[in-house]
């Protein structure tokens, strides 16, 4: 039943993307903003949004919960379109749609040719992250979660691996093998710290304990490595900022605990940034 179910949604997607590269990347990205502002209020995930919210911000007002949940939807549905203009993305050379700050940290990574650990959030268009990152001339690896609907993850990989990011490590324990194995031939790991997993450890994010990955921090305790947040925020509706913060070091005494908690508040802060831009769905505190 679920195969049938996969290949309808499959279906419905794919004449969406058929029309989004008809109308351009502009029209498309505000046809996914306003589609999914009406439709998005009527997936199970609404509840379960606006309690993630009301926990990140208990004093909130509701009309603040709603602008919010209806500015997420807004962005979640241009991610969506834009999807069909990753490519674009890639060949842009003129930083007309991409301004990035701290290109030089990039680039000293680059030449220095020493892995780190890059971390960020399902933030604007996350999916650009790692595609600049690699543009930057980095070995890079990224850990990713398949879709449940294998139709359409075999398309995503394909849009993936094409052009935001060659190395494509599944989540789980042959990823891990695989992404240690990359990392002996110098390839940096990008990976979001922000879903909830199974096989990490509670860790503090908004006053609450949520599961976190133990990734970034098993690496920093087996290689040494140092961990470099990347934030991306999007404005004038198909633009988008990409910061590179400096490379942060951590002693080999400072546990996996330290660690993932010293993440976890950067990413609050992230996140504090545009609220509004960040996927509240992932179930974080479960």
């Amino acid at each position: 039943m679920n195969k049938v179910k996969y290949f309808f949604q499959f279906l419905f997607i794919l004449i969406f993307f058929l029309i989004f590269k008809i109308i351009g990347l502009k029209n498309s990205s505000a046809l996914g903003g306003k589609l999914f502002k009406i439709i998005g209020p009527f997936f199970r995930y609404s509840d379960l949004i606006h309690k993630n919210i009301k926990k990140a911000f208990p004093n909130i007002s509701q009309d603040k919960i709603i602008k919010i949940t209806n500015e997420m939807w807004n962005n979640y549905g241009r991610i969506f379109a834009e999807y069909m203009f990753i490519k674009k993305f890639r060949q842009n050379r003129s930083k007309k749609n991409i301004i990035i700050e701290g290109q030089e940290i990039l680039n000293k990574i680059r030449d220095k040719g020493t892995p780190v650990v890059f971390v960020s959030g399902h933030f604007s268009n996350f999916e650009l992250m790692a595609m600049q990152i690699e543009k930057s001339g980095i070995n890079l690896s990224t850990i990713y979660r398949p879709l449940n609907n294998f139709f359409l993850n075999h398309l995503m990989e394909k849009i993936r691996k094409n052009f935001i990011c060659k190395k494509q490590i599944k989540k789980g324990m042959g990823g891990m093998r695989e992404l240690i194995k990359l990392h002996k031939k110098n390839y940096s790991t990008a990976l979001m710290i922000d879903q909830r997993v199974t096989e990490g450890i509670k860790s503090i994010f908004f006053n609450h304990e949520a599961f976190t990955t133990t990734i970034p921090a098993q690496l920093v305790k087996k290689f040494g490595v140092s961990i470099v947040p990347i934030y991306i925020e999007r404005f004038e509706e198909i633009k988008f900022k990409m910061i590179v913060y400096e490379p942060i070091y951590f002693t080999k005494d400072s546990s996996v605990k330290i660690i993932t908690d010293k993440l976890n508040k950067i990413l609050e802060k992230m996140i504090l940034k545009k609220p509004e831009q960040w996927i509240w769905s992932h179930n974080r505190w479960k």
